[in-house]
C-alpha cells in the first residue's frame, strides 16, 4: 500500500492489578489522622487496534500508525484496581529506524499524539498527550545486542471535569534505563525474538513516580540467509 508494508493487529490481555493508597492529614496543631485501602483484582484488559504503514530504504525504515481501544465490560469505577481505562482514546503517530546491519548499529525513535474521550462514569476527560519513545542498541554478536531506551510523556492540554475543578492537572514524565534483546533461531523459516528493558522515572510531574520492566517476546518469519536479523520492536 503506497509502497509500503500494511498490517492490522488486534489484541486484548489478562493480567493481575494490586493499588494501594495511603494518606495522612496534619492539623494545624499537630493532630493527625490516617488511612489505608488496598485493591486487587485479575481480570482482562481493554481490546486494542493498531494500524500501520512501514517503508525501508536500506538501512532507513519508516512509520506511520493510528491505534485505539474498545473498552471491556470488566471496567468498575468503584474499584482503585483496574486494567482497562474506562473511556476510548485515540493515538496516532510515526516512527523511524536506522538499521545498519553490518555495523549493528540500531537506532529507534516512535512519537505520537493521544486523544481521550470522557469517561462516562466519571464524566472526567483526559488532556490531549504527546509521547516520544526511543531505543539505541549495539549487536554484540550475531543474534544479540544491547544498550539504553527511554521516553517522554508531556500533557499539551489540560484535563477537564464539569464537577469538581482540579485544574488543569498536566502530567510529565521522563525516563530511562537498559535494554537487552536477543534473536533466537527456532527453524528455517521462523525466528524468535526476545527482549528485556527497565526504565527509571527521572522526572516527574502530576503522575506517580515508577521504575518498570518489561518482557517481550515475539515470534516472526525469518528473513533470508543473506540479510542480517532485524531487531523486532513494536
Amino acid at each position: 500500500m503506497l509502497g509500503g508494508q500494511a498490517a492490522f493487529t488486534v489484541l486484548a490481555a489478562p493480567g493481575n492489578v494490586g493499588v494501594g493508597i495511603g494518606a495522612t492529614l496534619t492539623g494545624p496543631r499537630g493532630n493527625s489522622i490516617s488511612g489505608a485501602t488496598i485493591d486487587n483484582r485479575t481480570t482482562l484488559s481493554d481490546v486494542f487496534y493498531q494500524g500501520t504503514l512501514k517503508w525501508n530504504q536500506g538501512v532507513h525504515n519508516e512509520m506511520v500508525y493510528i491505534t485505539g481501544n474498545i473498552p471491556s465490560g470488566t471496567y468498575d469505577p468503584n474499584r482503585l484496581a483496574n486494567l482497562n481505562l474506562g473511556f476510548v482514546a485515540y493515538d496516532a503517530g510515526a516512527g523511524y529506524t536506522y538499521l545498519d546491519p553490518k555495523a549493528g548499529h540500531e537506532f529507534s525513535v516512535v512519537g505520537g499524539f493521544t486523544y481521550s474521550l470522557m469517561n462516562p462514569d466519571l464524566q472526567y476527560q483526559n488532556g490531549v498527550d504527546f509521547h516520544l519513545d526511543w531505543a539505541a542498541s549495539q549487536f554484540v554478536s550475531k543474534n544479540v545486542h544491547i544498550g539504553l531506551a527511554g521516553y517522554f510523556y508531556q500533557q499539551v492540554t489540560g484535563d477537564s471535569d464539569p464537577g469538581v475543578k482540579l485544574g488543569d492537572f498536566k502530567g510529565r514524565t521522563v525516563g530511562i534505563g537498559p535494554q537487552i534483546g536477543f534473536i533466537i533461531p527456532i527453524s528455517q523459516e521462523y525466528q524468535g525474538y526476545l527482549n528485556l528493558r527497565g526504565y527509571r522515572d527521572l522526572d516527574v510531574e502530576n503522575r506517580a513516580k515508577t521504575w518498570t520492566t518489561f518482557v517481550t517476546f515475539a515470534i516472526s518469519p525469518a528473513p533470508p540467509a543473506s540479510v542480517a536479523p532485524i531487531s523486532r520492536k513494536n
